[in-house]
């Protein structure tokens, strides 16, 4: 898998060269113009899909685990409308998940977000503000974001938790030196629902559900009427396979809080 460093040397000692070779001989300037163009498109990549593990490692799946279990994730909550319904439909069907929470929604809703503790799921860092603009923050800013949602959780619940998943997927090096700083473990998934798109719910369960294998990390949203429809199929999916949903701590054996 292409890596952020190995890149950047690999395609430093290729532009030396065109540009060596652009000095000395008759070479076409627009070969130099391709190939930085082609960096640009992957490093754009690399940023923006987090299973390359480009810029870090995230835990994407965990194909090794013995048991058949899958994690259930969803992010950007806690919303006052839908997860509710989430947790009810998880506690129908006995399924346990992990909900990547944003700080200030964590500030708005801090009893829908303490429900999702005491019904046994875990929690992950998604951020305070889940900002747009999230990949062009500095390095002091990334770590500011994620350490202010990790004293919020800590003070509603008494927890710090380990487990953080970059919004949007983005990820990039000065997220990296926030991550060495605030010491928490980025989290991915390999079946992404698009849940959040202009599609129907069955595109997106047959996103999901299609090749679905065991240490699968599923990707969803606590946000909208889609999501809690699909989620009841993917639940009744997953009891006729016989596959049970866990916590992101327990389908990779490691801690979720300090």
């Amino acid at each position: 898998m292409l890596k952020f460093k190995s890149v950047n040397i690999i395609s430093s000692l290729i532009l030396i060269g065109l540009l060596l070779a652009y000095s000395f001989y008759n070479f076409s300037f627009g070969y130099i113009i391709l190939f930085l163009f082609a960096w640009f498109l992957i490093t754009v990549a690399g940023s923006s899909l987090i299973g390359w593990n480009y810029h870090f490692t995230s835990l994407i799946s965990n194909p090794s685990i013995n048991k058949n279990q899958v994690s259930i994730t969803f992010d950007d909550g806690p919303n006052p409308e839908y997860t509710p319904k989430v947790l009810a439909l998880l506690k129908k069907y006995n399924a346990k998940a992990t909900f990547f929470c944003i700080g200030k929604n964590i500030e708005m809703h801090p009893e829908i977000f303490k429900s999702i503790i005491e019904q046994g799921h875990t929690i992950g860092n998604h951020t305070f503000s889940h900002s747009t603009n999230f990949g062009f923050f500095s390095t002091e800013e990334v770590i500011a974001e994620l350490q202010k949602t990790n004293s919020i959780i800590t003070q509603k619940i008494g927890l710090e938790p380990r487990l953080y998943r970059p919004t949007f997927g983005v990820t990039n090096p000065r997220i990296k030196r926030a991550l060495k700083v605030t010491k928490l473990q980025p989290v991915g998934w390999n079946k992404r629902s698009l849940d959040t798109r202009n599609i129907t719910e069955k595109r997106i369960f047959n996103r999901v559900t299609k090749n679905l294998k065991k240490g699968d990390v599923i990707l969803l949203h606590d946000t909208s009427d889609k999501t809690i429809a699909v989620l009841e199929q993917l639940l009744l999916f997953l009891q006729q396979e016989k596959i049970t949903s866990v916590t992101i701590d327990n389908l990779f054996h490691i801690k979720a809080y300090a």
